[in-house]
Order: C-alpha cells, then sequence, then structure tokens
C-alpha cells in the first residue's frame, strides 16, 4: 500500500525548490537591469541622431529641443518618410504597431509571455524612426517592449515555465523603464498593475533587483538627478485640498477625452479604403502639418514638459501647445504607427494643470496656487486615469520630478480622477485595443480563498468506509445503502490502506466472497487536514482523481475531502462577500435611532416588525 500526501517533507522540499528558483530569477533579473539600461541607451541616442539628421540637418546623439526649431517643407518629407519606414518594418514585425504595451500584455495572457525576436530588433528601431522623424511620442512604450521582448527570449532560451517567463518579461519591461526615466519604483509598480498580473513574492523580488540595477544604470549613463524640475511651491494642507479635487475631476474628464478621442481616430483610420499600409505616412503628414505651426508638438517633448512645470509658456501659446500636440499624437497613433502614450499625456496634462492653476489664481489669488505644482497634479491624475494605472502614475510623477511636497494632492486628484474615468469609460489606453480582439483583461487582484482556507475546515467528517477485510458482496450491500461513489478502505487501527470506488464494485467480475482489497486502489492520493484547498484542487486535477481521503500524520483517516466540496466553500465564500449586511453594527448592539417628534408611530411599528422578522 502507497500513501502518496503533501506532508512537511514534502512541503520543505518544494519551499526549497521554490527558495532556488526564485534566486534563478533574481540573478537573471540582475543582467537584464544592465541590459536594459544600455538598450535604454541605445533607444534615446539613437532617437537624437535620427532627430539630428531628419530634422535639424547635423549630426548629434543628444534629442536636441524644439523651441527653437524653425520648420520648413522638408519636415513633411521627413515624417512621411519615417512613416513608410516603420510600415516596411510592421510587415516583418507586425507587433511593432501602436505604443507596444498591450502587444506585451496579450504575450502574457494568450501566448504564454513568448515575444518573438524581431520585436526586440524592431521595435526600438521602428520608434527611433517614427519618433525621430517628427512623431509626437515618447520613448516609454517602445523601451517597455524592448526590455520585455528580451526578458522573454531570455525566457525562451533556458528552461522556465510559462510563469516564470513572465516574470522574466516583466523583468525586462520595468528594468528598460527604469533605465529610461530614473523611476525604479514607478516601473516595479507598472509591471505589477499592467503585466504580471499577480502580486507574490517568486515576483517581486526579481522584479525589484532588476529595477533598481537598471535604476542604477540610469544614473551612471544619464544623470541621478529628477528628470523634470519644479520650481519651488507651498502646499497649504486640508485648506487646499478641495481645490485639487475639483482638478482630479477635470483631469478625469480630460483623460475621458483623450481615451475617446483616440478610440474614434483609430476606427477612422481602419474605415478609409486604403491598406493599412498607407495608414502610418497618413498620420504622419497630419501630425507634420500640425508641426510646420506648432514644432514643440514634435517629438518626445521633455523639454518642453521642463518649461511648462517652470512657467515659462505663456498661456495663450500653452493652450495652443495643448491641443496640438492632442490633434498631432491623436493622428500618429491613431495610424497605427510605432511611439509611447506616457510623454505626449504628460505633457498634455500638463499643459491643461497650469492652464487651470492660472485660471484659479485670477479667480481666487488667495489660494496662491503654483501653476507648476498644478501641471504635475494634472499629469500625475490624467496618466493614472488614461491607463488605469493609478499607484504607477502616484510614484511616477513623484520619481521624475523627485518633489514630495506635492504627494497628497498627486494622491488625491489621481484617486478621483480614476473614478471620473472608471464611471464614463469603458476600456482605457492600454486595454481597447485587446478588447476590440475579445481579450479580458484582469485588473483585480484578490487573495485566493482556496489558497487560505484549510482542507479541515470544510473536509466530510463523517465518510463511508469500508473494513479492510471485507468482502465484495459485503462491499455492495454499503453500496446499497449510501449514495456514495467512494469508500476508504480502514485496518483495525483506523489507518487509511486503500479506496475502491462505486464502479469498480459494481463492474467488477470478482466473486461476492473475494476480499475487496482485490479490486481496491491501494495507491491512494491523500491530503492532510492542514493542507490548503488549493494544494487539494491541484492535487484532485493532478493525479485525475475524484475523492481525496484526508488522513493525519499516522495515515489516520478523519475526513475526505471532494472537488464538490471545494466548489461549495468557494461558493459560500463567494455569497458571503456578496451579502450586505442589512442592519447597521449599532443596531445590532441594541441601540436605536431616536424618531423625528413627527413621524408616524405605525411608521415604528413597521420598522421594528421588519427587524424582527
Amino acid at each position: 500500500m502507497v500513501i502518496r500526501s503533501g506532508g512537511s517533507a514534502g512541503t520543505g522540499s518544494r519551499r526549497g525548490e521554490e527558495t532556488r528558483r526564485t534566486c534563478l530569477l533574481t540573478a537573471i533579473g540582475a543582467i537584464l537591469g544592465i541590459v536594459g539600461g544600455g538598450a535604454a541607451w541605445v533607444l534615446l541616442h539613437l532617437i537624437g541622431l535620427i532627430t539630428n539628421l531628419a530634422l535639424f540637418h547635423r549630426w548629434g546623439w543628444d534629442i536636441p529641443s524644439f523651441a527653437h526649431f524653425q520648420p520648413n517643407f522638408t519636415l513633411v518629407i521627413a515624417a512621411v518618410a519615417g512613416g513608410l519606414a516603420v510600415s516596411l518594418l510592421a510587415r516583418w514585425a507586425p507587433v511593432i504597431k501602436g505604443h507596444g504595451i498591450p502587444e506585451a500584455m496579450e504575450a502574457v495572457l494568450t501566448r504564454q509571455s513568448r515575444i518573438s525576436p524581431r520585436a526586440a530588433v524592431a521595435k526600438p528601431l521602428s520608434a527611433a524612426l517614427a519618433i525621430g522623424t517628427g512623431g509626437p511620442f515618447g520613448a516609454e512604450g517602445p523601451i517597455i517592449v524592448t526590455g520585455g521582448a528580451i526578458g522573454s527570449l531570455i525566457g525562451q532560451v533556458i528552461r522556465v515555465t510559462p510563469s516564470e517567463r513572465k516574470i522574466l518579461l516583466a523583468c525586462g519591461a520595468a528594468a528598460g523603464m527604469a533605465a529610461t526615466f530614473g523611476a525604479p519604483l514607478a516601473a516595479v509598480v507598472l509591471a505589477i498593475e499592467l503585466l504580471l498580473f499577480e502580486l507574490s513574492h517568486r515576483a517581486l523580488i526579481p522584479l525589484i533587483v532588476a529595477s533598481a540595477v537598471a535604476g542604477g544604470m540610469h544614473a551612471l549613463l544619464f544623470s541621478a538627478g529628477p528628470l523634470f524640475h519644479v520650481p519651488p511651491h507651498r502646499y497649504s494642507g486640508l485648506g487646499t485640498l478641495p481645490v485639487f479635487l475639483l482638478v482630479g475631476i477635470a483631469c478625469g474628464l480630460l483623460a475621458v477625452l483623450i481615451c475617446k478621442g483616440l478610440f474614434l481616430i483609430e476606427a477612422g483610420f481602419r474605415q478609409l479604403p486604403i491598406s493599412e499600409f498607407w495608414h502610418p505616412m497618413l498620420g504622419a503628414l497630419v501630425f507634420a502639418t500640425i508641426g510646420l505651426a506648432v514644432p514643440e508638438a514634435l517629438g518626445v517633448g521633455y523639454g518642453a514638459i521642463n518649461d511648462i512645470l517652470a512657467g515659462r509658456i505663456a498661456v495663450g501659446a500653452l493652450a495652443i501647445l495643448m491641443v496640438a500636440k492632442l490633434g498631432a499624437w491623436w493622428a500618429a497613433l491613431g495610424s497605427g504607427t510605432s511611439g509611447g502614450t506616457l510623454a505626449p499625456i504628460l505633457l498634455i496634462s500638463g499643459a491643461f494643470g497650469s492652464l487651470m492653476g492660472t485660471a484659479m489664481n485670477h479667480l481666487a489669488p488667495g489660494l496662491h496656487v503654483s501653476p507648476g505644482a498644478m501641471a504635475l497634479v494634472a499629469m500625475a491624475a490624467t496618466f493614472g486615469a488614461s491607463t488605469r494605472a493609478t499607484f504607477t502614475a502616484i510614484v511616477f510623477a513623484f520619481e521624475l520630478t523627485q518633489d514630495y511636497h506635492s504627494i497628497l494632492p498627486i494622491m488625491l486628484a489621481t484617486a478621483v480622477s480614476d473614478l471620473v474615468a472608471g464611471a464614463l469609460l469603458d476600456h482605457r489606453l492600454m486595454t481597447e485595443k485587446l478588447a476590440r480582439r475579445g481579450l479580458r483583461v484582469p485588473l483585480d487582484y484578490q487573495p485566493d480563498y482556496l489558497s487560505g482556507a484549510s482542507v479541515g475546515d470544510t473536509m466530510s467528517t463523517t465518510v463511508a468506509t469500508l473494513h479492510a477485510d471485507a468482502s465484495i458482496g459485503d462491499a455492495r450491500d454499503r453500496v446499497d445503502e449510501t449514495a456514495h461513489s467512494a469508500f476508504p478502505l480502514v485496518d483495525a487501527t483506523g489507518r487509511c490502506v486503500g479506496i475502491v470506488s462505486r464502479r469498480d464494485l459494481l463492474t467488477s467480475d470478482a466473486r461476492a466472497d473475494s476480499p475487496v482489497a482485490g479490486i481496491a486502489n491501494a495507491d491512494v492520493v491523500t491530503v492532510a487536514p492542514d493542507d490548503t484547498l488549493l494544494t487539494a484542487l491541484e492535487r484532485i486535477i493532478d493525479e485525475e482523481v475524484e475523492h481525496l481521503p484526508v488522513v493525519d500524520g499516522d495515515a489516520q483517516l478523519v475526513g475526505m475531502c471532494t472537488r464538490t466540496d471545494i466548489l461549495r466553500a468557494r461558493r459560500t465564500f463567494t455569497a458571503d462577500e456578496r451579502r450586505r449586511d442589512p442592519h447597521p453594527a449599532w443596531r445590532r448592539r441594541g441601540f436605536r435611532r431616536r424618531a423625528p417628534v413627527d413621524r408616524p408611530v405605525g411608521s415604528l411599528l413597521l420598522e421594528q416588525q421588519d427587524e424582527q422578522a
């Protein structure tokens, strides 16, 4: 007789294996941090090189500012040529279309986190071509996809499970973002909110290490200071929080406009009677035309964002820049070319927030609201609401500016903005494309009840058993008396020594006086009372059994756990979670509200009867 169970020795062995695998993933994560830093350096310098060559007609590696750029018709030629190059690359690697994060999410959800090697080359190259020829994009989407592709490739070369490959993909993506922006905390949170779809120790540790190393690479290759600078400002506390509540509502509406406008433009491009191959060139023609009038709407726009935060742009020019950037970005991204979403949203919302701050200073000068601080809050609130990455937006805004004085208004405005957008939008920027493909993206993380509930609290303690020395005839008589479909065999001491099913008893050709042990299964798959329901369910699935005898450390039978027991426990938990207490706690303690003197006595009697019922 063999009993297979998950005792303490098995648990210790699994824990040791999990620790070794986590250490392996962590070591690879550190390597991805270094690789992500190098990829970020190459991408940003490639964007700078193409921008200088295509638009400024000079040699240089740094991304130039468009503040004093005076474009001519060659801008249109360069932009359309960039769109053509992106279309040609898209024929070789279709995944490069768009900002890339939805494609990475789709790879995690449907392809076991497998991204083709082409994406690691084609995505940064296509993004550099699109941005370098004037595309109004940021580098965050392309670098996230590039880093994620590198992590996925490593996970396809070495022997890992699909879930471990997902962790490596997320580590690579987070490393790319941390190395580009010097925001390792935001990179970790972004990977959790949009890529991992889990929050576990084995995923979090490699992710933190990868982001930390990539953050160090950012300091080594670029600078250790903040990417954007906010001028000194004062935050007065509770007195000004209502102002930022209004900012949150306004930014939520702005996020709705940004998302629905983009979805409408994308739908318009899909309806065009021309091949998708020509869409990026058409989009390039539109944003280049806008760029002829408003040059600062082109490119990544980091310099323009700094000018907005510093208050160096006049109100009229700020409004024009906001509208121009929004239109150019809609046309470019809606056409299916390659580029990111973060920098354009930051510029658009930053301009919007600065305009709000200026207006509030005119309407209520006593508030002393800094337009730059208002712009920073609006940037976080709009980005969080547009992507449903609320926590990422809060941390990201803080890390980009290292301005802790704005953290409270950022938190309030971002939360309110997300609520407003959630009430008006079915999908956000990161999920709409996937929803059109019929893919549901899980965005809420909840503890798995089955991983916390124990078998001992769920099992059936009244078990129909058969004695090990019983005959098949006696066993068949017992079957007729009960509705059970399986019967554990126990010896004189109560130890489980086998299990026999109803089908085996009724279909066996053995004589009635033959021992039932002869047709029973001596290889018994069992669980312990302190095992979790998740362990029991995994054992039922892995071993292809329907009944799990529950035994203690001495193999004494103490209960039975079935698939039905697990489902019943889950249903009870779900019902409890959805049930609303009909009576508040103060009523359950015997307190009663004092009724108004003009309230009819009849209504009080009806209420008391309802409570008693």
